[in-house]
């Protein structure tokens, strides 16, 4: 009787013990050395499978919740227009155009969810501003695995603009496979809208939806109001 209530007592130790720490493979501990609780929670997220009685990581609405949070502590419009160093009253040609949206590229981490939408650990919000004579750009991308952020500005003179559009397109992104416990290459359709100009094309991330579509519309409009003043 004793030698049972023993043995109880020790399952019943491990089982809490599993319930309260992550499944991490070696690679995830490495990983997560010197990261905060949020990128640690991340990385878990992308390269976890919560495996039998292991604590579960994030949810893909949990994660979700941490980027909206981070854009809302952060004033991006505000952010931009500083950045440009215009006042916004040299900027209120038409309304300035907002999109944000996944990255996926060779430097981050996807991950497919379970209502089968590809995430990315990089995320990027990009505002657009029009002058008189310019298309001002701010573009922030942020890396929640990690420390590593991006802040860029670029500007063009309407006449050097030959297109703006949308485009979807197959690029190559790592995702974390559980069976071989490694990262590997896989294809994830992404949509991006994009400004060209000669011998050059910068993409920002976006979503496909109707504000999107008629705010390129209304770049279009302007393009060719500008280019045949």
């Amino acid at each position: 009787m004793v030698a049972l209530l023993i043995i109880i007592l020790i399952v019943g130790c491990w089982v809490a013990w599993r319930m309260t720490h992550y499944n991490d493979s070696k690679w995830v501990k490495e990983r997560i050395i010197g990261r905060s609780d949020d990128q640690k929670a991340v990385i878990r997220y992308f390269c976890n499978e919560p495996g039998f009685l292991w604590k579960k990581p994030i949810s893909d609405a949990e994660y979700d919740k941490m980027i909206q949070d981070f854009i809302a502590k952060n004033d991006f419009r505000q952010k931009a227009i500083d950045k440009i160093g215009l006042d916004e009253s040299e900027i209120q040609e038409v309304e300035p155009v907002h999109l944000e949206g996944f990255v996926f590229d060779k430097n981050s981490f996807s991950k497919k969810g379970k209502d089968d939408l590809w995430r990315s650990s990089k995320y990027q919000i990009s505002w657009l501003f029009f002058s008189s004579t310019q298309i001002y750009l701010y573009q922030y991308t942020a890396n929640f695995d990690e420390d590593g952020k991006r802040e860029a500005t670029e500007e063009y003179f309407y006449k050097d603009v030959t297109n703006v559009s949308t485009s979807s397109d197959t690029v190559e992104t790592e995702t974390w496979d559980d069976k071989q416990d490694k990262a590997i290459l896989v294809n994830v359709d992404t949509f991006r809208f994009a400004i060209t100009v000669p011998g050059d094309k910068l993409y920002c991330a976006a979503e496909p939806n109707e504000y999107v579509e008629t705010s390129v519309k209304g770049m279009k409009s302007l393009l060719r109001e500008k280019k045949n003043a």
